[in-house]
């Protein structure tokens, strides 16, 4: 069976094409035209193609795992995009894309929030009316369950590192507590988005004149590392130039995070790196572990220094927490979960 995995972004389409359970080949195309385009460009060139995997970042909690795609589904996951204005609307395309081209082959939207249905109440419920109907879903999901896959660890932070950002805490291979909550906005500071901040800042923001727009946009696009640095919301630029501050608020952000969800696990095995900056930022880590010894987190420098994307322990041998790069692979995730939906 051939399986095209899909997994829209921001501004490019990352796609890989498995044949069973190997891969024949993965790339990333520069969105230019739309992300049907760049969809549509992905599948004319893939040749047999016998299912299609789609990542879709927010299934709200009525897709709690993969399912095939038809015109209920897409409805929903357009309706959804009020959670998720980034990302949902760019899944759509795809997945209406690959039911054109591909009428006869079993489409499967995979969520990122579906690892995260096991949450516990404790950590799910924000502390609003109930009627509300508002909750936290976390994101990430199709990642840090990679991770959880790679390190069978009873108790393990994933920490994935990007221009969006999470760090999940890991029991037994299940997400118990997240840092991304009913949007992809909260917890982590991001490239260009803000994290946590006081929910009267927004209100000062609004009272002041700002509209809601204004708002999502200086949150959503003018914060994180951008707003911070003033320079760029790209880590590897921010080193370059010495950013200080931007890089320390960041470190501070993740460390402080790994070390609620130590205690969320009540205790720590493992914590694993992944993402674009978890995986090449040799700086970053140091940064952040630096802050954790407290809890047995020790990095062997060398080996930390060495790492260059692939997997690889990077704690001292006598560190009573180990630690890890682990390059995520998202579309292994995609695929295998669209193969197995397609039978």
């Amino acid at each position: 069976m051939n399986v095209l995995a899909l997994n829209p972004g921001s501004s490019t389409l990352k796609f890989a094409l498995y044949r069973d359970a190997e891969l024949v080949r993965r790339g990333v195309v520069e969105v230019t035209a739309g992300m049907g385009a760049a969809a549509a460009e992905v599948i004319a060139s893939a040749g047999k193609v016998d299912a299609v995997g789609c990542r879709v970042v927010h299934g709200g909690s009525r897709f709690v795992t993969p399912v095939r795609v038809d015109d209920a589904v897409l409805d929903e996951i357009r309706a959804l995009a009020a959670l998720a204005p980034l990302h949902n609307p760019l899944a759509v395309e795809v997945l209406s894309e690959a039911r054109r081209a591909l009428p006869e082959a079993p489409i499967v939207a995979v969520f990122d929030t579906a690892f995260h249905q096991t949450l516990p109440a404790v950590a799910s419920t924000y502390a609003v009316p109930h009627t509300l109907g508002l909750r936290r879903y976390g994101f990430h999901g199709i990642s840090h369950g990679y991770i959880a896959s790679r390190l069978r660890r009873p108790r393990l932070i994933s920490c994935h590192l990007g221009n969006g950002a999470s760090v999940c805490a890991i029991r037994d291979g299940k997400s118990v507590d997240t840092s991304m909550g009913l949007t992809p906005m909260e917890g982590l500071v991001m490239g260009t988005r803000s994290g946590d901040v006081d929910p009267g800042l927004l209100l000062y923001l609004l009272r002041r004149g700002m509209s809601v727009d204004d708002v999502d946009d200086l949150l959503n696009h003018q914060s994180g590392l951008l707003g911070l640095s003033g320079l760029s919301g790209d880590m590897r630029t921010l080193e370059k130039e010495g950013s200080e501050l931007a890089m320390d608020v960041f470190a501070y952000r993740v460390a402080k995070y790994i070390g609620a969800y130590a205690a969320a696990l009540e205790g720590l095995d493992a914590v694993a790196f992944t993402g674009g900056i978890g995986e090449h930022s040799s700086s970053m880590r140091r940064r952040i572990c630096a802050r954790l010894r407290f809890l047995g987190i020790v990095l062997d420098e060398a080996r930390n220094a060495a790492v260059k994307g692939e997997e690889a322990r990077i704690s001292a041998g006598e560190a009573a927490v180990e630690v890890w790069v682990v390059p995520t692979d998202e579309e292994a995730e995609v695929a295998r979960a669209a193969r197995d939906l397609a039978g």
